[in-house]
């Protein structure tokens, strides 16, 4: 695999750029024209019968995976054969709807790949399985108690958001509706909407709805501006929303916990590690209540928080942080997991 991108790094220097998608697809490509037996992760289903969903694509898909198909040719035509564009494209459709985005122990992005057969499991919002990677295995892990005949349930998607906000990304990316307990009974929306106790006059339905649609445009302002913005006007753009929505949503509110994170993110990036701390602090209660039992977005906070309170000397602190991140990474990556000899030896050296 290293070959047939090296020769193209070497080729491109600094210009090498394509997406993760792209990098994947080539990847594939080359497994398949030299491996035709099937591989671990395909015992139930070949990747080739992965569902594309090719006929739901709008415009705006189909010209992203034209894009995708142009910078497969730009990059790697000097060392692949190619299938011809609609084989392509259905391949780059594969990849987008069963792909998963590979992690490290505080959800920091590492990668994207293809495991055809954990891919066969159905999306909940109340999951009882979380996939986690060791190396380049996915390993699948109860969270629930699962009966004999009931369904393996994973999530496809982050779960902190409203019902309505998780439906809308689903039918987006993947292209169902969800039905499930949670999405039908919506038992957590009132406390991830949660508004600011204490106003003279209680918020209008309109007023609180138009604060929502800025909520979301300002989530996607900060998507795009992190790649031109400094991060000092980073943290300005995170202020300011949060100074904006704070004057309707309670602080426990998913969208303000949202800016809240990317804020910790940007003073992490500056070594701000108090401003950090501060934003951890806030974050990491209300995450508890809105993810569901073991849930990988608390753990990583726990483990964040965790090794700021040790670099700030809060030792106590932090080994009290970095034991409720254990606790749930004991079920979600299991005991034998090289994550967690690397957090019980950070709690060893502070005794």
């Amino acid at each position: 695999m290293h070959k047939l991108e090296c020769s193209a790094m070497c080729a491109y220097g600094e210009n090498w750029c394509p997406s993760e998608t792209v990098r994947l697809v080539a990847r594939i490509i080359l497994k398949q024209k030299h491996q035709t037996e099937r591989t671990p992760s395909e015992r139930v289903l070949t990747l080739r019968e992965l569902e594309a969903h090719l006929d739901k694509l709008d415009n705006e898909k189909n010209e992203m995976n034209d894009t995708d198909i142009a910078a497969l040719h730009h990059f790697y035509s000097r060392h692949l054969d190619f299938p011809d564009n609609a084989a392509l494209t259905e391949l780059i459709a594969q990849v987008n709807c069963n792909g998963f985005t590979i992690e490290d122990e505080e959800l920091s992005h590492l990668g994207s790949a293809l495991f055809p057969d954990v891919a066969l499991m159905n999306h909940s919002c109340s999951p009882n399985v979380i996939v986690t990677y060791k190396g380049t295995v996915a390993e699948v892990r109860a969270v629930q108690e699962i009966n004999p005949e009931e369904e393996i349930f994973n999530s496809y998607i982050d779960l902190l958001y409203p019902t309505e906000d998780r439906i809308e990304r689903l039918k987006d990316s993947y292209f169902f509706n969800c039905d499930c307990k949670e999405c039908t009974s919506k038992s957590k929306d009132e406390a991830k909407m949660e508004i600011r106790q204490k106003l003279s006059t209680p918020p209008e339905e309109e007023e609180i709805k138009q604060m929502v649609i800025y909520a979301r445009n300002v989530i996607e302002e900060f998507r795009r501006a992190k790649h031109y913005k400094t991060p000092s006007e980073l943290l300005e753009i995170c202020e300011l929303s949060m100074e904006k929505m704070g004057a309707i949503f309670a602080e426990t509110n998913v969208y303000m916990l949202h800016m809240m994170y990317q804020a910790m993110g940007v003073c992490l990036y500056m070594q701000d590690w108090d401003g950090a701390m501060k934003y951890g602090e806030k974050i990491i209660h209300p995450y508890s209540v809105h993810y569901p039992p073991y849930s990988l977005n608390v753990a990583s906070m726990y483990l964040k928080l965790g090794r700021l309170y040790l670099g700030l000397e809060k030792r106590t602190q932090g080994v009290k942080a970095l034991k409720k991140a254990l606790a749930i990474m004991d079920i979600a990556h299991g005991k034998d997991h090289p994550y967690i000899d690397e957090i019980k030896k950070e709690m060893e050296e502070q005794t």
